[in-house]
């Protein structure tokens, strides 16, 4: 399936972008007052939007600003108008809350559609979509996109790895959609029960919502003898359905005429030129529910606007993502900050105020490890006691979480101490 706006000439691209762009502002004025005071900020109103670089105005919107704003503070429509919501993990414990209305979940199945056909998806293809369903925007997003294109969805969510591969091989599935480590990971199952992957129906893996290398692609597509694409997105913007690969592998083309992209440098706040790095910047263009103007995705990217030779688009492709400008982890397609965890344990007693995070990749998977260091008292009293506090301090912080890690106990001042910005992560993964 071919979309014709994927195929723009810059000129009618931008104008399309600014018809949009004024529509939402003005949407976003009227009825959320965080935007009334940015652009009362700024010294203007909607009506000077007579280019897109006026929007530079503005300051950024980030998820800071939807925490001081939780639940409902930054809907643009009323609650009668909302369809759907979504929401994912923020610095306090409190979710990021975004909402949709019935026109938004058209333009998010039409765009994740679009990011399915980019990969090579078509109508005739079976796809089965292991990534979760609920909060987490992943498994409902590929959902509304995969019926919007009129391929049949097979609903299997995350897990149960064994009934996947067995519905895989009884249904015929053709594309795979899932993050890349628990690609790895099912390759690694299926083996382990006699299964070859690489004989699988399988062809196209349409694989995000947590980092990964050149490598892994390589090692996932030989594993299972299919293509392996990278698709990105965010809830705070509309989910999964922002960028997509294109057969050709060379940059994910960003849907520019529903979400309006900006590089800029994070120390400046000033656009950087095409092919440098910075941070990635987007407004949406045709959201009602929760429309976000400049949004700083603290995702560093680059991006190119020169038409992709090898598909002809001429959306804006951006890169990878090289890293961020905060302290998240996305860790199995979750976001975890170490605020959350020390939030845990300034609550716990026993604990002292030192604490370290590892995290690792063991096999396909990543795994967290939470060293906590205990006061004398505990750490002399008898192991069950140990035990007890251990166990306890990993169920709140799965709690807040929404995954489990390992927690390990040591003894006072084991971990090293820093006259500068302590250490709290290591990362040991090779992203």
């Amino acid at each position: 399936m071919r979309y014709e706006v994927e195929y723009l000439d810059p000129e009618p691209l931008a104008a399309l972008q600014l018809q949009r762009l004024r529509r939402i502002a003005e949407l976003a004025y009227a009825n959320v007052e965080h935007y009334r005071r940015a652009f009362a900020a700024a010294g203007i109103t909607p009506a000077d939007l007579k280019t897109l670089d006026d929007l530079k105005a503005l300051a950024f919107t980030d998820k800071e600003t939807l925490r001081q704003n939780y639940p409902f503070g930054m809907f643009a429509v009323p609650m009668a108008d909302v369809q759907e919501i979504h929401a994912s993990s923020g610095t306090t414990g409190k979710p990021t809350v975004v909402a949709y209305t019935r026109a938004d979940l058209k333009v998010w199945s039409e765009v994740m559609a679009r990011s399915l056909a980019c990969a090579g998806a078509t109508d005739r293809d079976i796809v089965q979509n292991s990534y979760g369903y609920g909060l987490f925007t992943g498994g409902l997003g590929v959902h509304y996109g995969a019926i919007e294109l009129g391929a049949t969805i097979v609903p299997t969510s995350a897990g149960n790895t064994r009934r996947q591969l067995q519905l895989m091989q009884d249904f015929g599935s053709t594309v795979l959609t899932c993050t890349p480590s628990y690609t790895i990971y099912m390759a690694e199952e299926a083996r382990a029960h006699g299964i070859d992957p690489r004989r699988t129906t399988v062809r196209i893996g349409v694989l995000g919502a947590e980092p990964w290398s050149e490598g892994m692609r390589r090692e996932i597509e030989n594993a299972w003898d299919m293509k392996a694409y990278n698709i990105y997105g965010l809830s705070e913007i509309i989910g999964p359905g922002v960028a997509q690969e294109c057969v050709g592998q060379c940059g994910m083309h960003l849907w520019a005429d529903h979400f309006y992209p900006e590089v800029i440098d994070p120390h400046t706040g000033k656009e950087v030129a095409d092919g440098e790095d910075g941070m990635l910047v987007l407004t949406t263009l045709s959201k009602e529910a929760t429309p976000f103007l400049r949004y700083a995705t603290k995702d560093i990217v680059s991006m190119t606007r020169q038409v992709c030779p090898a598909c002809g688009r001429t959306s804006p492709r951006i890169s990878r993502i090289k890293g961020r400008t905060d302290d998240m982890l996305i860790i199995r397609g979750v976001n975890v900050f170490p605020s959350q965890i020390e939030g845990v344990l300034t609550q716990i007693e026993g604990t002292e105020p030192h604490y370290q995070i590892i995290v690792s990749r063991e096999g396909a998977l990543d795994n967290i490890e939470v060293q906590v260091e205990v006061n004398e008292r505990f750490f002399s009293d008898e192991v069950r006691l140990l035990e007890s506090l251990g166990a306890r301090i990993g169920r709140e912080i799965e709690t807040v979480l929404g995954i489990g890690v390992a927690v390990k106990l040591v003894e006072p001042k084991t971990i090293a101490r820093s006259e500068g910005k302590a250490q709290r992560v290591i990362d040991t993964r090779k992203l």
